[in-house]
Parts: C-alpha cells; sequence; structure tokens
C-alpha cells in the first residue's frame, strides 16, 4: 500500500517567534550557518528537487559595482526571490557578497575558505564581476590590483592579501558554474582597452578555454555596461533549475552568451527601426527619428536592452533617446570609438534606405489616409470631426486607391454581399442584402 502523502503544516501556524526562526549565531560566517540548519526550515512543502541550497561566491575584479547595482534592481526574477527560494524549484541562494553579506572580516572570509576545501555540504557556483587584472605585473612591485581577505596560517600567501583572481583560480575548479557578468568580466571591458597598465583581461581568457566547471559548464558569459539586472536573475534560475534536475541546460551561443537574450540585435527591436526602415534619420539628439547617422551601432549589436528595458521594463538607452555604443560585446571599448562618431558602414546602408523609402514613405500615408476613413464618410464626402478639417482625396489618390484595393481583395471575398441571397446545407437561407441596408456594398446602393 501506498504511503499517505501529507502537506507539512505552516511555519506560520507556529505559536511563538522562537519556534518559526531558530536563533542565528550572527558572529558565525553564513555559510557555516547554513550547515547547523535544515534546508527545509522556513519553505516546508514548497522545495521541490533533490537540491535545496546553493552558495553564491561574487568576487570583485576591476569593477565600478555596476553590475552589483543593476542586479540588485532586477524584477523578474528579483535577488529577493532567489535569497529567499520563491521560485518553484529553484533551490535557494545562499548569496555570499563583499558588500551586501552581513558579516565582515574573518567570518565573512570563511565562506570562501569553506568552499575552497569543499565542506559546504552544498553546491557553488562563482560569479565574477570586473576584469581580471594580471597580478604578475603588480607583483613585481610588491603590490596587488585587487584583493579581498588575508591569507593565513599554512597558506603560501601567509600575511598578504589574497588576489580575487587567486580566489577565482582556487574556487572554479569545485564551481557547479563559473558566471562572468557585465562586459569587464565577460570580454575585458574598459579596463583592458589599449594601453591599460593591468593586463585586464576577461574570466574566459583567464580560465582558458578548456576550462569546465564541475558539472561540465564552460564560462558563462552575461554582458553589459551595466548589464540589464533581469538577464543575469534570468540566467542564474534557468542554471539552477539545471542543477535540480527540473530543467534542460539553457541555450547559449559559441561566446557562453544566452542565446534567447542576446540572440537579436538592438536594431531589430528597437522602438525607432520603422524610422530606419523609411528612410528618416535624426540630425541630433532629442529627435525621434533613427539614431543610426549620429553614431548609434544598434545594427550591429547583440543585445535586448530596446525590448526588454533597463530596470522592470522601463528605460533603455534607445528607448530613452540614447545612441548604442555597443557596450555588450566583445570589440567594446576599443573597436566601438570614437563614440557619438557614425559608423562608417551606415554611409551604405543609410543611403540604400533612403532610397526605398522615399518611394515606400508617399505610399503609406496614402494608404493610411484611406484606412482613416470610414465607409459612410466616402458616400457623404465629408468628414463630420469638430476638431479640424480633413480633406477629401483628390482623383489621383482615389484612382491609385481604387487599383490597390484590386489587389487587396484579389482572389478573396470582399466585405458585403454581391448574391440576392445565399443557401446552405441543411435549408438554412441567408437573404439578400437590399440596397440601404448594412451590409450592402456601394455599387448596390441607390444612386
Amino acid at each position: 500500500m501506498a504511503e499517505e502523502l501529507s502537506i507539512p503544516p505552516s511555519p506560520l501556524e507556529k505559536e511563538t517567534v522562537a519556534e518559526r526562526v531558530e536563533p542565528v549565531d550572527w558572529l558565525s560566517s553564513s555559510a557555516e550557518r547554513e550547515l547547523q540548519k535544515d534546508p527545509m526550515i522556513g519553505r516546508e512543502g514548497a522545495m521541490l528537487g533533490p537540491v535545496k541550497v546553493v552558495h553564491a561566491y561574487w568576487l570583485a575584479g576591476m569593477s565600478c559595482d555596476g553590475c552589483t547595482i543593476a542586479v540588485t534592481g532586477a524584477t523578474s526574477p528579483s535577488v529577493e526571490d532567489l535569497l529567499t527560494g520563491r521560485l518553484p524549484g529553484v533551490p535557494r541562494l545562499v548569496l555570499h557578497h563583499p558588500v551586501v553579506s552581513v558579516e565582515a572580516g574573518d567570518a565573512f572570509v570563511k565562506n570562501y575558505e569553506l568552499a575552497e576545501e569543499g565542506k559546504l555540504n552544498a553546491p557553488y557556483v562563482v560569479i565574477y564581476e570586473g576584469s581580471v587584472a594580471n597580478e604578475d605585473l603588480a607583483k613585481e612591485t610588491g603590490g596587488y590590483w585587487c584583493a579581498m581577505g588575508v591569507s593565513v596560517m599554512n597558506d603560501p600567501y601567509e600575511g598578504k592579501p589574497i588576489t580575487t583572481a587567486e580566489w577565482l583560480k582556487r574556487l572554479a575548479p569545485g564551481a557547479a558554474a563559473v558566471i562572468a557578468i557585465g562586459t569587464c568580466a565577460t570580454w575585458g571591458g574598459v579596463p583592458s582597452a589599449y594601453g591599460n597598465p593591468t593586463g585586464a583581461m576577461s574570466v574566459m581568457d583567464f580560465l582558458g578555454k578548456d576550462y569546465r566547471s564541475a558539472l561540465g559548464v564552460p564560462v558563462v558569459n552575461i554582458p553589459g555596461c551595466s548589464p540589464i539586472g533581469d538577464n543575469f536573475t534570468e540566467t542564474v534560475a534557468a542554471v539552477l533549475l539545471f542543477l535540480n534536475g527540473y530543467g534542460p541546460l539553457p541555450e547559449f551561443d559559441e561566446l557562453g552568451r544566452p542565446a534567447w537574450l542576446f540572440g537579436e540585435t538592438v536594431h531589430r527591436r528597437c522602438v525607432r527601426a520603422g524610422y530606419y526602415e523609411e528612410g528618416v534619420f535624426a540630425h541630433e539628439y532629442g529627435d525621434k527619428e533613427c539614431l543610426v547617422e549620429i553614431g548609434c551601432w544598434g545594427p550591429v549589436v547583440q543585445c535586448n536592452i530596446t525590448s526588454r528595458g533597463a530596470i522592470n521594463h522601463l528605460g533603455g538607452c534607445m528607448n530613452t533617446g540614447g545612441i548604442c555604443i555597443g557596450c555588450t560585446m566583445p570589440g567594446f571599448p576599443d573597436r566601438f570609438s570614437p563614440f557619438y562618431k557614425r559608423p562608417p558602414g551606415s554611409l551604405v546602408s543609410t543611403s540604400a534606405s533612403r532610397t526605398v523609402g522615399s518611394f515606400v514613405r508617399p505610399l503609406r500615408r496614402l494608404t493610411m489616409q484611406f484606412q482613416n476613413r470610414e465607409q459612410l464618410w466616402d458616400k457623404r464626402q465629408r468628414v463630420p470631426s469638430g476638431w479640424g478639417n480633413v480633406p477629401e482625396p483628390g482623383l489621383l489618390k482615389r484612382s491609385l486607391h481604387y487599383f490597390y484595393e484590386k489587389l487587396q481583395f484579389l482572389n478573396a471575398e470582399p466585405p458585403g454581399r454581391t448574391k440576392p441571397e445565399e443557401m446552405y446545407t441543411g435549408g438554412y437561407e441567408v437573404p439578400g442584402v437590399r440596397p440601404g441596408q448594412s451590409g450592402a456594398r456601394p455599387e448596390q446602393e441607390p444612386k
């Protein structure tokens, strides 16, 4: 006989706060606290799959922290959704972040040491923000570029700051996935531009082509300067579903970008793309038309900022009047400089667009004029609008529209009925429409 399944009671049914929430030792590291408690507490009956908790170790290299700020503004899903385990099938995320974590000093670094030593009793992912500096260059003068924490006894770096590049090297082999967030981490970004003194590089360049995580996943890249927060949290949720066995490994392109997010160009989903098609372009910033001729690289940049917006589906560069400078692309910033200058390739494309648009625009305006008219207005030859004078189309326009309608209803039944009556199987009869009644075509009306 099958065992009867019952839903555990909600934690809110417990009488006291002490029964609902276990005592927390805030002097210990969050990773140690996770080892001391049951991952089901607080989410009885809500957690699905074998993996209940996943640790996320955030490392910051040569970064402006813009990626962190962007992620905290995410809404679909939000950081809170991931941290509280609110999404069905997605393990609860325990975030270890140098800015937002509650612990500091030795207790904070202890989180990273437990991961390196394999004592978490849970999988973990590494999230790297900012480019990875060449610490060998700084070591020549006894310094370092980016570091977090100080080494302890029995460590080759004893008494010295541990660089974030070193932490990445230590944690990457055991990670379920390594996620590079932002253009600096994915492609090197601004810190790796020509002439930089740090030897900065991307996470993918640092770990190498042959790197695979503990689950066989190469580096996941989520570019943007700063990236769209929702792009990051959505990808993390998809990866966590994969780790939990509730979804396939998400589709990534040949550069490790989420294919469903970066498969289209900015231009294809831009709110101004219709102006480009008709050959109408902005002359200065603030104009509503296409921005290609004043420096926009949107037609060749893979990004979803125009369709998703910056935060909560609002804003976004072109949506608010800004041009695309290619910040999600591996060639940024050098291959897109100088900014705000017309891309050379647009000389050909915009000229062709202007030529085609000079024919398309008038034809569309003509069709729009007739589609803005009721049939009754054509019969009475006037528009009863008190908002302004609507001129009647002239002979040339009416002639063009006549042939347009002929093409429109070619091999199709036009509106209205020309037959005196229609008989269907079963004896059902539709009587013919008489002149003057609704449904009669213009040629049926009395002259």
